[in-house]
């Protein structure tokens, strides 16, 4: 993901009063879901799906594949609302997080905050990343 101008051009477009988003990915009746709360919208693979066609069966996680690579486009395209930034980033994107989701836990569901794809954009266009305080 290199070779951006401003790697945190995408945390200015989101305003200091907008809550966090949380992106939340599960099965319903074999059916993926992925909800982009707390607006409760249902994040479809429609607008990802016209800028690159790489699953048009839909999302995907937990693997290096099509259906994982059109969930990165789309949460990209969907968090950042920048094109050419989410284009230019997925792949990475889809490589060091949306592989490495899972739904195996207690709840059966992966949770993605925007604190999370915030590191993760930053540690793959090099930038340092802060340790987290718990």
């Amino acid at each position: 993901m290199s070779g951006i101008s401003d790697p945190h051009s995408h945390e200015q477009s989101r305003g200091p009063d907008d809550p966090d988003v949380v992106y939340i990915g599960y099965r319903r009746r074999g059916r993926v879901i992925v909800e982009k709360r707390p607006e409760q919208e249902q994040l479809t693979p429609e607008r990802s799906l016209a800028l690159v066609n790489h699953s048009s069966s839909g999302f995907e996680w937990g693997y290096s594949g099509s259906g994982p690579a059109q969930l990165a486009l789309a949460l990209l395209l969907d968090y950042t609302g920048d094109e050419a930034f989410a284009l230019d980033h997925y792949q990475a994107f889809k490589s060091e997080v949306v592989s490495q989701l899972d739904c195996a836990g207690s709840d059966e569901c992966w949770r993605l905050t925007s604190s999370e794809i915030d590191a993760a954009l930053r540690e793959t266009t090099a930038e340092p990343v802060a340790p987290s305080i718990n």
